[in-house]
């Protein structure tokens, strides 16, 4: 319809001179038909005026219309003739897309009809020619003229549309093989660039120029970043070449450059010349910070326009740690010069860290101190990553070394707590007061399992999970968390693939997550949880990670809250960090979540913009299900353990609370217990071959000789002896990749009496 439309107006406007002109004569005619009929002869006189004058005008306007026309038409014929042999596909058009002309390539290639419409001509080529054609043409309607790279159906094509009048619009369809092959103008040296900088085609005058096929535009150019419209530097095999650089956006994300060569110039004698020629940043500084001169490279640095005065040294730099001023007093009188400083930039568009090197010269008898900058950004990023990093890791140990300590004395407390209550029952008056003791022990082990998480040192039950019944499940939970201003939705994958993890470390993720996006809400809003099976055929680079080729289950916790400012982004998985109030939160939340999802092999990643909200994405590799026969689930016999039991155990465990406390609890079972502090101890008590040991209970980390070692000593002598290993640390601690000890369990600490004497039994049993 719109087409339609255009076309009429189009008609209407070639026709609208002559209609006028129509119009202005019969008006004419009837004024000279008044003076015939008039008695007046005032009245004639006018009348006859009146037909004289539209007359003229319609004259002039028929003349003026002939004109235009014939111009219009002079013009079609030599852009008909400018075009009839160049290689691209070339069309001429009015503003309605109605086809006036193609050249041979185009008659080739299309068999075009005089009249036809362009959007129908190109069908065949492009999916949506409407839309892409009336994007173009809107586009040329600002700027004279404009230039996309369009992907059709089964090869690119780059469209150029220029807009000459409304009867002479040229379009322009040249394919990628064109291009390839070298059809466009070979005087200009043409590049055309992708995102990142990738270097996507080079014509043969670019390839010269440079000295061979450039991958990406550092391998070109040697002042980065390039400004359209300004000189830069390339590298070729002669050295340096200084070109003028043009660029333009040609959509999809692709810019092209046309480079034009400058000739070398002699090089000025004079200082100024020099100094504003280098390549390099510099600035001419007074001893009080006032900047004299800065050259075209350092203004670029300083966001500096050509006129701007550049004022004081301190106004564009800051972060020495004293004054600037002194700083430079001090170069000015010959110390510490040549030493570098890093300072940071005042740019309100970015943040830029530049390496300043002084030196000294001396102009018209007065000092003056010469500044050369280099821009350390990239320096100064990767040495704070690097220091995160060794500080995330130093907590980690940390957390790990304190969570272990803990748990220890956790376990004396609630091991001695369990033992004073089956001394007492619920009638006695100190019952209830070790009940609150016991739960408060529980309660700080559960903190301690946090610091565990953290450290990726947390004790793992893992087991196969769909994410989507896991999520189902908690969404009651979760909704009851949230509150009635909140609303949660949950978004699945109907294909999603199954995950390896502990489930309910998984659950305690959302948890977390859910709460924080709750939090950022104040006034109400909604939380989506999205899950996705992502499959990445390519690794994926993300802030300081590297995520491998395979299947993932992608898991985004997104919400509509205040955001997260970009200076705390990189902290908030940081253990006690948290921005809210005393009383609020511990600050353990996001680092529990993000030790949990490293120790399930997963990454995690924040997204956030202040005032919009803020995404976290899981992605947890994906588990492969092998096909086994299904065997029958084992019955667990639910029949209560025998009150007492009976063997012999040897206890291995170097703090002495926690050895008390389980030699206690064995006896109290009816076992018979012997103790040992060390490994060595238990080795030399074990020398008796007439002593019978049935079980040993031993804790994995201790000084000298650590439980796993001793144990495999052991057993060369005594093959057949059941072993329970205890813990503060996670099951991991006995080593990534050694031997598993056979007739072995893994008990971690903090436990209970009930569950050390379970445990001993079902060994035994």
């Amino acid at each position: 319809m719109e087409d339609v439309i255009a076309r009429s107006g189009n008609k209407l406007h070639r026709l609208s001179p002559i209609i006028g002109a129509v119009i202005l004569i019969a008006i004419a005619a009837l004024a000279l038909w008044v003076s015939q009929w008039a008695s007046a002869q005032e009245v004639q006189v006018a009348a006859l005026a009146v037909t004289c004058a539209l007359s003229g005008v319609a004259l002039i306007w028929l003349t003026l219309d002939l004109y235009q026309s014939g111009r219009n038409r002079r013009m079609l014929a030599r852009l008909a003739e400018f075009t009839e042999t160049e290689p691209g596909f070339c069309f001429i058009c009015d503003d309605s897309g109605e086809l006036r002309h193609a050249n041979a390539a185009a008659r080739s290639r299309f068999q075009p009809a005089k009249g036809e419409a362009l959007s129908q001509l190109l069908r065949d080529v492009f999916a949506s020619s409407e839309g892409i054609l009336y994007r173009l043409w809107q586009k040329s309607l600002t700027n004279g003229f404009a230039m996309e790279d369009v992907t059709s159906h089964s090869e690119g094509f780059r469209i150029y549309v220029k807009r000459f009048s409304r009867e002479a619009v040229l379009w322009r369809l040249e394919s990628e093989a064109q291009r390839s092959a070298g059809t466009m103008r070979s005087d200009l040296a043409l590049m055309s660039l992708g995102r990142n900088g990738a270097v996507l085609y080079m014509n043969a005058a670019a390839r010269s120029l440079v000295g061979g096929r450039a991958k990406r535009l550092e391998d070109v150019f040697v002042d980065l970043p390039l400004r359209s419209g300004g000189v830069h530097h390339l590298s070729n095999a002669d050295g340096e070449q200084r070109v003028l650089v043009q660029s333009t956006d040609i959509g999809a994300g692709r810019i092209e450059l046309v480079l034009s060569p400058i000739a070398a110039e002699a090089e000025p004698e004079d200082s100024v010349g020099t100094f504003d020629g280098l390549p390099v940043p510099l600035l001419k500084v007074s001893p009080d910070g006032a900047i004299l001169r800065a050259n075209p490279e350092a203004r670029r640095m300083l966001d500096l326009g050509s006129t701007t005065a550049p004022g004081q040294l301190a106004e564009h730099m800051e972060g020495l740690g004293r004054a600037i001023k002194d700083w430079l007093q001090e170069a000015a009188d010959g110390r510490g010069l040549h030493r570098s400083e890093f300072l940071r930039l005042t740019r309100a568009d970015r943040e830029v860290f530049v390496q300043v090197t002084l030196n000294r010269v001396t102009e018209d008898g007065e000092k003056r101190l010469v500044a050369v900058l280099n821009d350390a950004t990239e320096l100064k990023t990767l040495e704070a990553q690097f220091v995160q990093s060794q500080k995330m890791q130093a907590i980690g140990q940390l957390a790990g070394g304190v969570a272990h300590d803990f748990n220890n004395l956790l376990t004396a407390i609630s091991g001695h707590c369990d033992l004073l209550l089956l001394r007492h029952d619920q009638g006695d008056p100190d019952y209830g007061d070790l009940v609150q003791i016991n739960q408060n022990a529980n309660r700080a082990a559960a903190l301690v399992g946090q610091l565990l998480a953290f450290s990726r040192k947390q004790t793992m039950q893992p087991e196969v999970l769909d994410l989507r019944d896991t999520l189902s499940d908690l969404a009651h939970l979760l909704n009851r968390l949230v509150g009635e201003k909140v609303r949660l939705t949950l978004r699945h994958d109907p294909a999603l693939p199954p995950v390896r993890g502990d489930r309910r470390q998984l659950e305690q993720v959302m948890m977390n997550l859910v709460v924080n996006a709750r939090d950022a809400m104040p006034e109400g809003g909604e939380i989506l949880v999205e899950t996705e099976r992502r499959l990445l055929r390519e690794p994926l680079k993300r802030d300081r990670a590297v995520v491998a080729p395979g299947t993932y289950v992608s898991v985004r916790v997104i919400d509509e809250g205040v955001g997260i400012p970009a200076d705390k982004l990189q902290k908030v998985f940081e253990p006690f960090f948290t921005t809210k109030r005393t009383g609020e939160g511990t600050g353990l939340g996001l680092s529990t979540v993000y030790g949990i999802v490293k120790q399930t092999g997963g990454f995690i990643f924040v997204d956030s913009v202040v005032g919009q909200g803020t995404c976290f994405t899981l992605m947890l590799p994906a588990h492969d299900v092998v096909a086994e026969k299904a065997l029958p689930a084992a019955v667990k016999d639910e029949s209560r353990l025998p009150q007492k039991g009976s063997g012999v155990v040897l206890l291995v465990e170097d703090e002495a609370p926690v050895r008390a406390f389980a030699a206690r609890a064995l006896r109290l079972r009816g076992y018979t217990v012997i103790e040992a502090e060390t490994a060595e101890d238990a080795l030399r008590t074990l020398d008796d071959d007439k002593l019978a040991v049935d079980i040993f209970v031993t804790d994995v980390v201790m000084p000298g000789m650590d439980g796993p070692t001793w144990v495999r000593k052991a057993r060369e002598s005594r093959p057949d002896t059941r072993v329970v290993f205890v813990s503060g640390y996670a099951e991991d601690a006995f080593g990534e990749g050694s031997e598993a000890i056979p007739n072995s369990v893994f008990l971690p600490k903090p436990f209970s009496l009930s569950e050390l004497t379970e445990t001993v039994h079902e060994q035994l049993n």
